[in-house]
């Protein structure tokens, strides 16, 4: 019955997510993007450049330029990421036709800005409810399986050339704009994607792990996971390896602390982009 019920708040909670994605991606395209011609990064820049080199109608190049993608997304992710992604797709497409949003502003930066800030937003949103509106983080998983690059260095191959293409064929200005927008639309993302407190992995070498150890645990109200290790370089020896996960925002206590009980203590971080579980949630900060 609670796997049942759990199912249920899963479900309503991807759709509700879904729709706001496609809503606000749709008021960002229809209300910013579209009537000033300008243009993002990814396959919805892709689908911008086309439509407005020859003026066919975006909704339908959104659905059919995304149409590899998705069959890409059942290989790499599964079956429910492509059919919850085409569904989200195609109603993007149906919302540019149907939905009545007017053009708000023809200020160029305010379009830039705001554009990318509600298509991101979208993007953003959708990719919280477990599918994609936008396919390039599908196409840069794949390539990355089998070359040497990483899913950034790709995604930021593909917008190059798509700003190439757009000074080109269109102007020098307007790729510039556009990559206002897609900076904006990608900050968007990563907030919504990632939230307001982005975690930070920290592992710890001292030899006042003791220390240490209480100070997260009793302060900071922070839990601890100790590993057993031994040094290899210089006299070996065994010691305790400190492992806590901490908010951006408390980063820069925890570096404080740990400079007044060891200046010489190694710190290792690391950017956490999800967390679940754990005591990191459960607190609020101090």
């Amino acid at each position: 019955m609670n796997n049942i019920k759990n199912r249920n708040t899963r479900f309503v909670k991807e759709f509700f997510l879904i729709v706001a994605g496609v809503t606000s991606a749709c008021f960002g395209l229809k209300s910013f993007l579209m009537p000033n011609e300008f243009i993002d990064g990814g396959v919805t820049g892709i689908s911008l450049l086309v439509s407005t080199l020859t003026k066919w109608n975006l909704s339908y190049l959104i659905a059919i330029i995304n149409i590899p993608f998705v069959i890409l997304g059942y290989k790499q992710i599964g079956k429910g990421f492509a059919i919850k992604t085409a569904i989200a797709i195609a109603t993007l497409a149906v919302a540019l036709i149907i939905v009545p949003f007017q053009p708000i502003t023809h200020d160029k930066l305010l379009i830039a800005f705001f554009g990318g800030l509600f298509l991101g937003g979208g993007i953003g949103l959708a990719m919280r409810g477990g599918c994609v509106i936008d396919g390039t983080e599908v196409l840069a998983l794949y390539i990355s399986k089998n070359s040497i690059l990483t899913v950034g260095n790709i995604i930021l191959i593909l917008n190059i050339i798509i700003f190439a293409f757009a000074a080109y064929f269109l102007n020098i200005e307007t790729a510039l704009y556009a990559i206002l927008t897609y900076l904006s639309a990608s900050s968007t993302i990563d907030f919504i994607v990632n939230g307001l407190e982005q975690y930070t992995g920290v592992t710890i070498i001292s030899e006042h792990q003791e220390e240490i150890k209480a100070y997260i645990i009793n302060d900071m109200k922070r839990g601890v996971t100790i590993y057993k290790g031994e040094g290899g370089y210089g006299e070996k020896k065994d010691l305790d390896i400190i492992f806590t996960v901490v908010t951006k925002l408390e980063m820069s206590k925890l570096q404080s602390a740990i400079r007044q009980i060891d200046a010489d203590a190694f710190v290792i971080q690391q950017q956490i982009a999800d967390l679940k579980g754990g005591v990191v949630k459960r607190h609020a900060l101090h």
